[in-house]
């Protein structure tokens, strides 16, 4: 049996700059980096308002050292998205977040990148 990690973003603000978004798309960049086994991630993205509500949810298989993209609307004023993995290799996934503008170009206010850990030899002594 394995444990299942659960990642948010954290609530993301997104309010209009001079009547415009800085983040119109999100694109969600996930890697699983164990060479043999598969994982499952669950996306969940959420409006951010009054209330909280979800216009995200999709599941995704990762295969072993695959790697997927996905895109997704955030021409919203707040968002968050949770993502919860699952299966052998869950442990080796990594997932990121871009915020890109209208024209594509990434909004660095709105990137969010999964710390990675690399162990070297010299460190598993």
């Amino acid at each position: 049996m394995w444990l299942m990690a659960v990642l948010s973003t954290g609530p993301i603000e997104n309010n209009p700059v001079n009547g415009t978004r800085l983040t119109q798309l999100v694109t969600v960049r996930i890697v699983n980096r164990d060479p043999v086994s598969s994982s499952y991630l669950l996306i969940l993205g959420y409006v951010l308002g009054v209330s909280r509500e979800f216009y995200v949810i999709e599941s995704i298989e990762i295969t072993a050292n695959g790697v997927v993209s996905r895109n997704y609307f955030a021409d919203l004023n707040a968002f968050e998205f949770l993502f919860i993995t699952d299966g052998v290799g869950e442990q080796n996934v990594a997932v990121s977040v871009w915020g890109k503008d209208a024209s594509g170009q990434l909004v660095d206010a709105h990137r969010i990148v999964t710390q990675e850990k690399v162990a070297s030899e010299d460190s598993l002594e």
